[in-house]
C-alpha cells in the first residue's frame, strides 16, 4: 500500500508461514508419540509449527477432529502393505506385527483412542472411530472365512482384535512395569522386537489349524 501499511486480511485462511494441513498433522503426530494426548493442545501444535492457532482450527475445525486425523494417519502408516488372502498365516502375521507397530507408535495410544476419541462429545466422531475398529475386525473375519482346510482356524474376530490391542498396548504404555521384569540396562527396543516375535509365535500357534485326525 502507498502508506507502507500491510493490507488487512479477510476472513479466509489465516497467515500460514508456508505451513499447510499436512505439516500441522505431522507436527501433531510427532507430539502425540511422546506426550499424553491431554497435553497436545491446539496452542501447543500451533506453537511447535510456528503458526497462529487459528490456522489449526481452519484446517481441522477443533481439537477432536485433529486427534481423529492423527489416529487415522497413524493407522494408515501401519497398514500400507497389502494382505494376501491366499497365504492366511502369513497375512495374519502381518496383521499381528502391524498392530504391534501401531500401538508402539505412541506410548499413549490407549488414552488417545479411549479418553479423547471414544469419549468425545461428538456422536459422529465416536461413530467414525467405531468404523475404524469394525474395519479391522472385518479384515480379520475375511482372513478366516476365506481360508481352506489348512492355515487359520476360525475364532471370534472381535475377540482377536481386542486381544491384539491389549497384548501390545500394555507393553508400550506400561514401560516402567516392563523394566521391573528385566535386568537393568536392557535394550528396550530389542526387547520390544523379541516380545513382538513372542506374540506372533504364541498367536499363530493357537490360530494354526491342526491336521484332521485320521
Amino acid at each position: 500500500m502507498a502508506n507502507g501499511e500491510p493490507a488487512k486480511r479477510g476472513k479466509g485462511r489465516p497467515a500460514d508461514n508456508g505451513v499447510g494441513r499436512d505439516m500441522l498433522l505431522e507436527t501433531a503426530k510427532r507430539l502425540i508419540k511422546d506426550l499424553p494426548p491431554a497435553r497436545v493442545t491446539v496452542s501447543l501444535i500451533a506453537r511447535e509449527a510456528g503458526v497462529d492457532p487459528a490456522l489449526v482450527r481452519y484446517y481441522f475445525g477443533d481439537r477432536s477432529n485433529l486427534l481423529m486425523a492423527v489416529a487415522e494417519s497413524m493407522l494408515a502408516d501401519s497398514t500400507r502393505a497389502e494382505l494376501d488372502p491366499r497365504e492366511p498365516l502369513a497375512a495374519m502375521e502381518q496383521v499381528i506385527r502391524r498392530t504391534a507397530h501401531f500401538t508402539s507408535s505412541t506410548k499413549h495410544i490407549h488414552r488417545l483412542m479411549v479418553d479423547e476419541l471414544a469419549a468425545a462429545k461428538s456422536t459422529a466422531l465416536g461413530e467414525h472411530l467405531g468404523e475404524l475398529n469394525r474395519g479391522a475386525v472385518e479384515e480379520l473375519g475375511q482372513l478366516m472365512a476365506g481360508d481352506g482346510e489348512t492355515g487359520v482356524r476360525p475364532v471370534n474376530p472381535a475377540f482377536l482384535h481386542l486381544a491384539l490391542l491389549g497384548l501390545f498396548d500394555f507393553f508400550a504404555s506400561a514401560e516402567p512395569v516392563v523394566r521391573q521384569l528385566v535386568p537393568p540396562g536392557t535394550d528396550m527396543k530389542q526387547l520390544a522386537s523379541e516380545y513382538e516375535d513372542f506374540v506372533v509365535d504364541l498367536l499363530l500357534g493357537g490360530l494354526r489349524k491342526q491336521p484332521a485326525a485320521e
